[in-house]
């Protein structure tokens, strides 16, 4: 068979092919940007493995040979899951690689923003050299972190937390109550949002979440809140964001991503004196890196041995006998 990487970040594809090499399949690669670029590449092509190119029914339709879909990482959204299911593609994605990596990074973005850490070190290379230059600091014990999403990471976001703020709240409609840990506190959205001294997000993109933190949600925010967001860019509405940091209902706000990505040059949210940003970097480490490609490779060699790969977002039809 033959499989195309439609677009990666890494330098080479050594370990997909490695993975690949198992069933003998025949590597190729692109940087494709568009459906077109993806159907010029994708030729005779039984599956693929995609970061952001956009895998739609067009792809799926000009190439009726593509039998399944893989997703570098958790987030599906770049694929258009119900064309797939109609045209009986399997897709499959990395739901559980680079967890801890992760939760640690939004850790990481909620500690710098409660104990002023940017804005520390940019007065002090500023030559203002004292402890409260940046403001008033609220000892972290005393406040409440809330979680929106409480699957894998959002999860491991509160076990690391939980020593550290005095009440982690999370809301997850999609979660039993027994899934909840006995740490966390069950609340509705608008609770989170208005009891939450800080609030991480952890959910994926989909039509329901797509900007749904924006005016009505950050309005219920306490004055002097604070948001991360290692989850999706588009989650979040960032000039309702903007707007919150200026009128004072939030004291800050970090993003490790953003609904344009690089984000242009001149984009209001890159000057705002009060967001911290990281480059969509939540995922990253050396070990995670290497566990998501082999995943998404893994999903393609797990489909041509079982009939079914390893991590199964949509059912495809059974793959035919060799």
């Amino acid at each position: 068979m033959k499989v195309l990487i439609t677009d990666f970040r890494h330098p080479d594809p050594s370990v997909e092919r490695a993975v690949l090499d198992e069933v003998g399949a025949e590597v190729v690669v692109g940087q494709c940007k568009t459906s077109a670029d993806v159907i010029e590449a994708a030729a005779g092509c039984t599956g693929l493995i995609a970061t952001y190119a956009r895998i739609d029914d067009a792809v799926l339709a000009a190439r009726p040979e593509i039998r399944i879909v893989c997703r570098y990482g958790a987030g599906v959204d770049s694929v258009d899951l119900a064309a797939a299911a109609r045209r009986g593609v399997w897709v499959a994605n990395s739901p559980d690689y680079g967890i801890g990596e992760v939760a640690t990074h939004a850790l990481a973005l909620a500690l710098a923003q409660v104990r002023r850490v940017a804005w520390l070190d940019r007065d002090v290379h500023a030559g203002r050299f004292h402890f409260s230059s940046a403001g008033p600091i609220r000892r972290a014990t005393s406040l409440t972190l809330g979680i929106l999403g409480l699957g894998r990471i959002g999860k491991r976001m509160a076990l690391v937390s939980r020593e550290i703020f005095g009440r982690v709240i999370a809301c997850d409609p999609y979660l039993i109550d027994g899934d909840f840990p006995h740490y966390v506190e069950r609340v509705d959205l608008e609770t989170l949002f208005a009891r939450a001294d800080l609030v991480s997000l952890h959910v994926p993109l989909t039509d329901e979440t797509r900007g749904l933190v924006g005016q009505r949600l950050l309005e219920r925010m306490r004055p002097g809140s604070m948001l991360v967001n290692t989850a999706r860019g588009a989650v979040v509405d960032v000039p309702a964001l903007l707007a919150a940091l200026d009128a004072g209902r939030l004291q800050s706000a970090a993003l490790d991503v953003l609904p344009e990505e690089p984000p242009p040059a001149g984009a209001p949210v890159l000057a705002h004196p009060r967001v911290l940003l990281t480059p969509h970097a939540a995922f990253y480490s050396e070990a995670s890196v290497i566990e998501n490609r082999t995943k998404a490779a893994r999903n393609i060699v797990d489909w041509v041995r079982t009939g079914r790969p390893t991590y199964v977002v949509v059912e495809g039809a059974p793959r035919p006998a060799p």
